[in-house]
């Protein structure tokens, strides 16, 4: 009977645990997989094979639209992706033209930019240029591809457009390869299909949150995408492309070890559940 009492406490105690130690628990799956930069190995979905293949395929020196439309709300999911396609892009020698619809993004993209340029060795205005915010929303998507200067006249910095030398030559979108947006909403990579790419017939790729991917993928399947990231899982799979494992291969690890002990959590609440009810009859 003493037995039975004593492993009836501890039954009782396990039923009423604080729920602070549960938090804590989550925070050391989160926080120790992060420090120790634990990676999962990821299958490739078609979606974002699509989008590393058009980027790896363009020609060293070719010039690309970068739009950060995102702010720090979304960075957990598409700041890696910012990373991924700037060290893609700097890796392939090809030049790369950032500017934001949404105003945090521009000093996001400098953040990437000068981690990047510093690991590549290159040159601001001569590798990569940052025009900043535009308000406008798809005004602005439709100025930028009959007249980039004339939307952009100056920097994020105020450099005017002709003191920087990569921008010779370069009057609109149609002068460029390719439009790849990180997109948290609107506007954002939709707008950019809508109003741009098919218009004039520009090769649109990027990435998303991953509840916005759905909405998406019927513009692959449609051709008007040439590829797609959507969340942290496609993220931590152009980094496996990429062979660079970053953010989005550790974020995945971690997430995956809560989810795990997140079932733990539920499938010893019910065990609990099912002994206390047997001993309350």
């Amino acid at each position: 009977m003493k037995e039975t009492g004593s492993r009836r406490d501890f039954i009782t105690r396990l039923s009423s645990i604080d729920r602070r130690i549960l938090f804590l628990i989550i925070l050391v799956c989160v926080v120790i997989p992060l420090l120790a930069g634990a990676r999962m190995r990821m299958s490739i979905t078609p979606p974002v094979r699509g989008l590393y293949d058009a980027i790896d395929t363009l020609e060293p020196g070719s010039y690309v639209w970068l739009a950060a439309d995102y702010g720090p709300g979304s960075m957990p999911e598409l700041y890696p992706m910012n990373i991924s396609f700037v060290e893609h892009l700097f890796s392939k020698d090809i030049k790369v033209i950032c500017a934001a619809l949404w105003a945090p993004g521009p000093p996001l993209a400098q953040r990437v930019f000068d981690e990047m340029a510093a690991k590549y060795g290159k040159t601001y205005g001569v590798d990569y240029v940052n025009l900043g915010f535009k308000e406008g929303r798809e005004a602005v998507m439709v100025s930028v591809a009959e007249d980039m200067r004339r939307t952009f006249p100056e920097d994020y910095a105020g450099t005017a457009w002709d003191s920087i030398p990569m921008l010779e030559g370069i009057r609109n979108l149609t002068d460029l390869e390719m439009i790849v947006c990180v997109s948290a909403g609107y506007p954002g990579i939709k707008e950019w299909i809508q109003q741009v790419s098919t218009r004039y017939d520009i090769t649109t790729g990027g990435g998303v949150t991953a509840v916005s991917g759905p909405e998406m993928y019927p513009y692959i399947q449609s051709g008007q995408l040439v590829g797609l990231l959507a969340g942290m899982k496609g993220a931590a799979e152009y980094e496996q492309l990429l062979e660079k494992p970053g953010l989005g291969l550790s974020g995945m690890a971690a997430q995956s070890y809560v989810h795990l002990m997140v079932v733990v959590f539920i499938i010893f609440a019910n065990i609990i559940y099912f002994i206390e009810k047997r001993r309350a009859v």
